[in-house]
C-alpha cells in the first residue's frame, strides 16, 4: 500500500498549522518589539507583525478578562494559538489525517 505524498496528501494539516505556528511567532515578535517602538509606528517589521497576529489579540482580548493589559495581550494570544495547534495536531493524527514519519508496519 502506497502512503500520501508528504506534503500534498495532507495539504489541510500543513497550512493549518503553519498558519496557527505563524501568527504565534508574529504574536511574540509582535510583543518583543513593542518594547522598541510607539503602537502606531510605520516601521514595515511592526507593520507586518501587527498584520499577521491582529485577528489573534482581538480574540484573545475578548476571551480574557479585561484586567489584562493591552501589553500582554499578544502573548495571550500566542498561548491560545500554540494550544490550539496542538490540539488540532493531536485531532488530525487521530484521525489519520496528518502525514506518518514511518510506514506504520511492524516486522
Amino acid at each position: 500500500m502506497e502512503q500520501p505524498h508528504f506534503v500534498f496528501g495532507h495539504l489541510p494539516f500543513w497550512l493549518i498549522t503553519y498558519t496557527l505556528a505563524l501568527t504565534a511567532w508574529a504574536c511574540i515578535g509582535r510583543f518583543m518589539m513593542g518594547f522598541f517602538v510607539p503602537h502606531e509606528s510605520t516601521n514595515y517589521i511592526w507593520r507586518g507583525f501587527r498584520a499577521l497576529s491582529d485577528w489573534a489579540v482581538w480574540c484573545a482580548a475578548r476571551l480574557v478578562p479585561s484586567y489584562v493589559a493591552p501589553l500582554y495581550l499578544p502573548l495571550v494570544a500566542m498561548g491560545w494559538l500554540f494550544g490550539l495547534r496542538m490540539v488540532f495536531g493531536i485531532f488530525m493524527i487521530s484521525a489519520g489525517w496528518a502525514p506518518r514519519l514511518g510506514s506504520g508496519v511492524t516486522p
